[in-house]
């Protein structure tokens, strides 16, 4: 289990030697907040070309490399990390480690990570690339039985790797082992076998440390913002013409039509979804309605829509109406339970303080919920390499009163969440019914800890006539 004891040590030796690591003015300008009005119209920023994507990406691989690492490693006391893997059975840390040039582990790739003395950290790969430079790729010279060498493979490669470990002889090695968390348990059942029976008497050496493996995953460095930020305009600008009259038409347009023009559209932009999108309705006298519907005059419309873009996840919830004949605005029902899940994200991010855990933020907001009269449940996540991301839960939709382990993780600067929360309250206009307001929205911890949105938050419904 990651201890909740104390905020790392390392983030206040990142932050002040950053100066030394690269960590220049410009990347953590990137991070600085933006304030754009709801009146200003979000719009769609087409990627880069493959290549010029490439390049992006491969400068966040070796800034995360070269700075997060190092820090990592020393501040977890892990001399050496060994990630082994085969194709198509990749360490869930692969995706965090390799070239964007790179789609799959090369038959058995084996990334050997040692820290030095100076505090920068030996990058070893034994099998496949060197990831554009980020790892120096490592050969036997043992001649082949057909050439002077061959790709390493079968026991010549666990030969090799034993040898280096002689060479460096680590105090400690860390593997990706653990019960609890997904994203710190990637060496699997038979890889694991014969990598123990690799390591010979060094197997007393081998340490479980999750956190290096979740932290390394969850950390965002300032330089990845600006893509980021563009991203999640692209998705608010797309789901603000899903729903408008430019795609729907009431009583004619059905959820199932919305959800398709959605993940067409982005596919058109050179985005892709990590997850089918969710369009419902909620309806007066007939409440939630799921399924495909054919959306009406007087329909509460409900989106849940993520994209991927150069391996950056979104995950957003908004919310629309549609207009009945004579009205030019939402019901003022509907606008109080909007504007309260409003104030449940404001709460939520004001109790985001780093250092505090999952659970911690979750009892907190609900408290302060309470007290201000407000009725709804939160469940945030932390997102990035994965839309679903490593790092603490702040609450789930079936765990309002904490959740065990993954909610009991500390909450770092430098990280990027998602704001998933509802407000539920009576709406007089429907006679008194309950109506869910679901949304969410990106938001960030600054290298300071300090929390902002990536680009802004829903304040009005989106509305169809």
């Amino acid at each position: 289990m990651i201890s909740a004891t104390a905020l790392p040590s390392f983030f206040l030796t990142l932050l002040l030697t950053a100066p030394a690591l690269s960590l220049v003015a410009t990347p953590v300008l990137a991070q600085a907040p933006v304030i754009v009005p709801a009146s200003s119209p979000a719009h769609v920023h087409p990627l880069p070309t493959l290549r010029e994507q490439a390049v992006e990406q491969q400068a966040w691989l070796e800034a995360r490399l070269d700075r997060v690492l190092p820090a990592l490693m020393s501040e977890y006391g892990v001399h050496m990390w060994i990630l082994s893997m085969r194709e198509y059975a990749e360490d869930p840390v692969f995706w965090s480690i390799t070239s964007p040039t790179t789609f799959a582990a090369r038959r058995r790739s084996i990334y050997v990570m040692t820290l030095q003395p100076d505090g920068s950290v030996e990058r070893l790969a034994l099998g496949g690339t060197s990831q554009g430079g980020v790892f120096e790729a490592y050969r036997s010279t043992r001649p082949a039985p057909t050439q002077a060498t061959s790709e390493l493979v079968g026991d010549e490669q666990w030969r090799l790797l034993r040898e280096l470990i002689e060479e460096r002889n680590p105090r400690n090695i860390a593997l990706n082992m653990d019960s609890e968390w997904a994203f710190a348990d990637g060496l699997h059942a038979g890889e694991r076998e014969v990598l123990e029976e690799a390591l010979g008497p060094y197997l007393e050496r081998v340490v479980r440390e999750p956190r290096l493996a979740v932290n390394y995953i969850a950390l965002r460095i300032p330089e990845m913002m600006p893509r980021y930020r563009n991203i999640t305009e692209t998705v608010h600008a797309v789901i603000s013409q899903a729903f408008s009259n430019a795609v729907i038409t009431p009583g004619v347009t059905t959820t199932e039509d919305v959800i398709w023009w959605m993940r067409q559209r982005v596919q058109e932009l050179g985005y892709q979804v990590w997850f089918q999108p969710s369009v419902d309705v909620s309806r007066q006298g007939s409440g939630r309605i799921s399924g495909d519907t054919v959306i009406q005059p007087g329909d509460l419309l409900w989106t849940d829509f993520g994209v991927v873009a150069m391996n950056l996840h979104t995950d957003t919830q908004h919310l629309g109406y549609v207009l009945k004949p004579g009205e030019t605005v939402a019901p003022a029902g509907l606008q109080l339970c909007i504007a309260d899940s409003n104030r449940m994200q404001e709460l939520v991010l004001e109790e985001m303080e780093p250092g505090r855990t999952g659970n911690e933020i979750l009892a907190a907001t609900l408290a302060r919920m309470r007290t201000e009269g407000i009725t709804g449940t939160v469940y945030s996540h932390p997102i990035g390499d994965h839309g679903h991301g490593a790092g603490p839960l702040i609450g789930r939709w079936d765990a309002q009163e904490g959740v065990p382990i993954r909610g009991d993780e500390l909450l770092l600067p430098s990280t990027w969440h998602s704001i998933e929360l509802q407000a539920t309250r009576a709406i007089p206009e429907w006679g008194g019914e309950a109506a869910n307001c679901r949304q969410e929205e990106e938001a960030y911890l600054d290298a300071d800890g300090a929390r902002h949105w990536v680009y802004r938050r829903q304040t009005e419904f989106h509305l169809i006539w």
